[in-house]
């Protein structure tokens, strides 16, 4: 046993869906990561930029929301070598990328339909439980607008009815 963590070991995070049988063994040889907690506004290019520094990057596949076809906070970068990818958890791993900490994991493997936010709303799930305020990640979370424009609306009611005042 080790006193020092390893920073290249994936999380304990594996795709819910990922319909491989053997995750351990697709893991230990990945060359995907997955990119988690970018901006809205992070570009393609920004991420290339920052991810080359540890490989030859394959491809990058941007995060989308559902219904709208906008970013949506999260990405795949796809390396040609797997050693790339664990270099990447090692030093990219929880370093700033447009004023945001970003988090790596090692990723089973992209697949089509993927790209795609599993939140109600389009997406990330993350985003729709937010409270706090965040301009990079598209401002308030899904359920603090529908309370907010929830009391809006309570207040124009009793406003224009005062024996509606709970």
């Amino acid at each position: 046993m080790s006193i020092l963590k390893r920073l290249d070991t994936p999380s304990t995070y594996v795709d819910r869906y990922s319909r491989r049988s053997n995750k351990d063994v697709s893991l230990n040889r990945s060359s995907t990561l997955y990119v988690g907690n970018l901006s809205f506004y992070t570009t393609e290019e920004q991420i290339y930029e920052l991810f080359s520094k540890c490989g030859e990057v394959k491809r990058i596949i941007m995060g989308l929301d559902r219904f709208n076809k906008t970013p949506c906070g999260f990405c795949f970068v796809e390396y040609y070598c797997h050693e790339h990818a664990l270099d990447c958890m090692k030093f990219i791993n929880g370093t700033k990328l447009d004023d945001r900490v970003i988090r790596t994991d090692i990723d089973p493997g992209f697949r089509e339909g993927r790209q795609y936010g599993r939140g109600k709303s389009g997406g990330q799930v993350r985003d729709e439980y937010r409270t706090e305020y965040d301009p990079g990640r598209g401002g308030w979370g899904l359920r603090q607008v529908e309370e907010r424009q929830k009391n809006i609306e309570q207040k124009q009611q009793s406003d224009q009815d005062p024996s509606m005042i709970p």
